[in-house]
């Protein structure tokens, strides 16, 4: 054999013996049985030394060498064996498993951090006011009333015409939408719109003149409720066309604004779905049952973030498509109740209100909000309607449990109630949120609500930890439902934690609560 050939030889030996501790030493690693020798490091030192020497003699020498005869059995320096079929045999270092720690930096195969326990985290909260998008809702012109409750409403309420909005084709002036939308963002309030075709008492045109004025609608006035009254002229393309149309321009401006809450849509009296005590025409005087199906329809597709809601008039077959076209009780819509809790209110579930409210279904609340008006079928009713017994023997807070209601309009409470008990019964609505767990591992953050109010809340909010969002969503969680959360924020202090609710459809000022008593 060559002198290179041997040199060869022996490099892909020392390489393969090399290779072959290395991964068995790996094998041992992951099977959990590796364990570092304690090695005195001068024998260690010396043997490695030995071993180098060894290693360059026999590559050095290798031309000289000779077949010398061993002892049966024997092979190594005193006796190698290069016979075809069989490497010579080397011996093993006395440094090898000490060497092999050394490549490690004295401290072994690293394994993989191993992460730390969560440990509960204390928290004392209360929630201190009436949360947004719920409570007693005042309307936007009533500024005694607002200026007396502050932040004890949350909520304001206002009508518009459609021509407030828009007089000529294709032509929308939006200010007057925007007043009502600034004034309220000023006080740190949100809005609930409702745009309306007819009002009894009130004889100007309430659509585009655009369309009044054209060949295919004839203006009239009826008598409503004993008072004359403009009704647009529903045979109107034209007019049917602008009403399509306005619902889109709406909810490209609005449907994303953070100073509008809720959207509640309708036609007939004050948008109410009827006509009482006025001339009822299907197709002229109210828009046909067609032409509310397409408009149902274009509305679910429009409103994608705004929850939008009817009257539950709309139960009415009279007026209303619903019962017929069952495929529209599917969509997402709310319902509001303008004679909430008068005297006979859900005496039994024949009872015209009570049997609307069913006619829906019980979990129409799930996606979408129930609210409403205090009834004004007497002003007993008005003067009485938050009394802590209610005005006929049922508390607001039972009849706000039962209709899962988030919000309802009492503009003339101020006038009949204190304060303090305005607060209590708005607080009675919508929803309330419970952190019932807290834990941190130094690196996350584990938290569980619970909605311990009477509905959901219909827009997102998150649960954050030190300014850090969770990625679920608290919207829709139900009452009396938990809901896990978890945010991986870095490192930090536990017992520094700030926890909150965020939200991206507030107003400035505008703050959700919660409660907490972790120890």
């Amino acid at each position: 054999m060559t002198k290179t050939a041997r040199r060869t030889c022996v490099a892909v030996i020392v390489i393969l013996l090399a290779g072959t501790g290395a991964v068995q030493a790996f094998g041992a690693w992951r099977d959990g049985t590796f364990h570092q020798p304690v090695v005195d490091p001068a024998r260690a030192a010396a043997g490695e030394r030995a071993w180098w020497r060894f290693v360059l003699a026999r590559a050095v020498a290798a031309p000289s060498m000779r077949r010398v005869p061993a002892a049966e059995g024997e092979s190594g320096p005193h006796g190698l064996d290069d016979s075809p079929g069989r490497a010579a045999a080397l011996p093993a270092p006395a440094h090898s498993t000490a060497s092999a720690a050394r490549v490690t930096g004295g401290n072994g195969f690293r394994h993989r951090r191993t992460q730390a326990a969560f440990v509960p985290v204390p928290l004392q909260a209360r929630i201190g006011g009436v949360q947004p998008m719920t409570g007693i809702v005042l309307w936007s012109d009533n500024a005694t009333g607002l200026a007396a409750l502050r932040d004890d409403v949350q909520l304001e309420f206002a009508y518009l015409r459609y021509s407030d909005v828009c007089n000529a084709a294709g032509v929308y002036d939006w200010r007057a939408v925007e007043a009502r939308l600034a004034s309220a963002a000023a006080r740190g309030h949100q809005m609930i719109l409702r745009f309306h075709d007819t009002y009894p008492g009130q004889t100007g045109v309430s659509i585009p003149a655009y369309v009044a004025g054209s060949p295919g609608h004839e203006s009239a006035w009826y008598d409503v409720e004993g008072r004359q009254t403009f009704i647009p002229d529903w045979r109107s393309d034209l007019l049917r066309q602008f009403v399509l149309e306005f619902y889109t321009r709406f909810a490209q401006r609005y449907d994303r604004d953070p100073r509008l809450a809720f959207l509640q849509v309708g036609f007939g009296s004050y948008a109410e779905y009827h006509l009482w005590d006025g001339p009822l025409t299907m197709g002229r005087t109210f828009p046909s049952k067609a032409f509310q199906q397409g408009f149902l329809e274009h509305l679910g597709a429009t409103l994608v973030h705004t929850p939008w809601s009817l009257s539950i008039d709309a139960a009415n077959p009279d007026y209303s498509p619903i019962s017929a076209v069952t495929a529209l009780r599917q969509l997402r819509f709310g319902l509001f109740d303008d004679s909430f809790m008068h005297e006979t209110h859900s005496a039994g579930d024949q009872e015209y209100n009570r049997a609307s409210w069913l006619f829906f279904g019980h979990q129409r609340h799930h996606h979408s909000p129930a609210g409403g008006e205090f009834s004004y079928y007497s002003e007993y009713d008005q003067q009485h309607v938050l009394d802590p017994g209610g005005p006929y023997g049922r508390s607001f807070e039972s009849f706000a449990a039962q209709y899962r209601i988030s919000y309802m309009i009492g503009n003339d409470q101020p006038r009949y109630q204190a304060r303090t008990r305005i607060r209590e019964a708005a607080m009675a609505t919508g929803y309330a949120f419970h952190v019932i767990s807290l834990a941190s591992n130094g690196e996350c953050v584990r938290m569980t609500l619970r909605n311990a109010g009477v509905a959901p809340i219909y827009h997102d909010a998150w649960p954050a930890a030190n300014g850090q969002r969770a990625q679920l969503s608290l919207k829709g969680l139900l009452p009396g439902a938990e809901r896990a959360f978890e945010a991986c924020i870095g490192p930090h202090q536990p017992a520094a934690l700030s926890i909150a609710i965020q939200s991206d459809r507030l107003v400035p000022g505008q703050r959700i609560g919660y409660h907490a008593d972790l120890r």
